[in-house]
């Protein structure tokens, strides 16, 4: 390997005596962790959770619990000269992860799956299994920084804006702070193939994966139908003013701000998904303007390095530009109106490249509209 890549555990004293357990999924991330952390002179373990696998049933690589996956982990620990271990979680991540999936959908929420894996199995289950090895840290293939502030570790974004997974792990406690490493941030993945490479690793060109990872092709919706059977119940697709536009085929098919699918064609303007009502089964449209809201209330509200007071931008979705808000208890005030929030998304908190923490959006305060006056909804 390059002596141009010095590996960072932030651990100090002699490595030769340090233990490092590191998140194995078998995608190159990871692997090159694992052998990042084996250079030190460190006791490297590879641990591997089995989750979900879907692989064999599509017929194809890339989701980080699929069995060929797991293979790919343990040749690459082969290959290190590492331990590793298979644990077997698959009925916790659907407890915990695949169930809370279908409801929120059942809920007319738009969930985040990664972050509840993050959550639990991953930044719980699996950091416990780590220090049950009396490991000094646990190691994984996350695109963030971990940086060591005046008031303790903090967490950053990735150097590389387009790899950055920050926003997914808004829910980091401190004490998982204080214990995780992510030797990735400051590197852009071009570089950490050529890593893989050097190290003659297989999975150097292995392609990243795009979907969820119990989610076989990016249908959600088949997953939600098969874990809550009626989730297909079908209802009206009904204008903010209050007329019937038609029908939809189950609400797991819509989401806050979609315009595509909707089926309702020949209409003068643009209509979007405003709202989901599962109780009623109803689909609300209306006019992009209708998407804007001046304001969010959240729940189990997470900071990462005590409470902040200065001044703050928050993602409402991953993909989203940063936005200025102030935070009155558990309400976000955006600066200027926000469109398509949506309940069950997240909303994170940053101060410049700082994860400052963040919360679950429950609700939405709409932007004043004249054009909704004498609406009857």
């Amino acid at each position: 390997m390059s002596d141009r890549i010095i590996p960072d555990f932030q651990l100090s004293g002699d490595m030769s005596g340090k233990r490092i357990v590191v998140a194995m999924s078998g995608g190159v991330d990871s692997s090159v962790v694992a052998a990042l952390a084996a250079r030190t002179g460190a006791e490297t373990i590879g641990i591997t959770l089995q989750l979900y696998d879907h692989g064999e049933a599509v017929g194809r690589v890339g989701s980080c619990c699929a069995g060929q996956d797991i293979r790919d982990a343990r040749a690459v620990a082969d290959k290190l000269g590492i331990a590793h271990y298979v644990f077997d979680h698959a009925s916790r991540f659907q407890e915990s992860v695949m169930d809370v999936f279908a409801d929120e959908y059942m809920a007319g929420r738009t969930p985040i799956p990664c972050v509840q894996c993050n959550m639990g199995v991953k930044f719980t289950d699996l950091l416990q299994l780590s220090r049950e090895l009396g490991a000094d840290c646990l190691a994984t293939g996350h695109y963030v920084r971990r940086v060591d502030g005046p008031n303790g570790a903090e967490l950053h974004r990735a150097l590389d804006p387009a790899r950055d997974q920050s926003y997914f792990l808004f829910a980091t406690t401190q004490d998982q702070l204080d214990y995780l490493r992510f030797p990735l941030g400051n590197l852009p993945k071009s570089q950490v193939r050529e890593i893989a490479e050097e190290m003659g690793l297989a999975v150097a060109f292995k392609p990243d994966s795009q979907d969820i990872c119990f989610v076989p092709d990016g249908d959600y919706a088949s997953v939600v139908r098969k874990l809550r059977p009626e989730a297909d119940d079908d209802g009206e697709i009904v204008h903010l003013n209050g007329e019937v536009m038609g029908r939809h085929k189950g609400m797991i098919h819509y989401t806050v701000g979609q315009r595509k699918g909707l089926e309702i064609g020949g209409q003068a303007e643009p209509l979007y998904v405003i709202r989901l009502e599962p109780e009623e089964k109803r689909v609300i449209v209306g006019p992009r303007e209708a998407l804007a809201v001046a304001s969010a209330t959240l729940r189990d509200i997470n900071w990462i390095g005590g409470d902040f007071e200065g001044p703050m931008q928050v993602k409402v979705r991953s993909m989203a530009k940063p936005t200025h808000a102030r935070l009155e208890n558990d309400t976000l005030h955006f600066h200027n109106p926000e469109y398509g929030v949506s309940p069950g998304q997240a909303a994170v908190f940053y101060n410049k490249d700082r994860v400052l923490g963040g919360g679950w959006i429950t609700a939405t305060g709409e932007v004043e509209q004249n054009w909704l006056a004498g609406a009857e909804v």
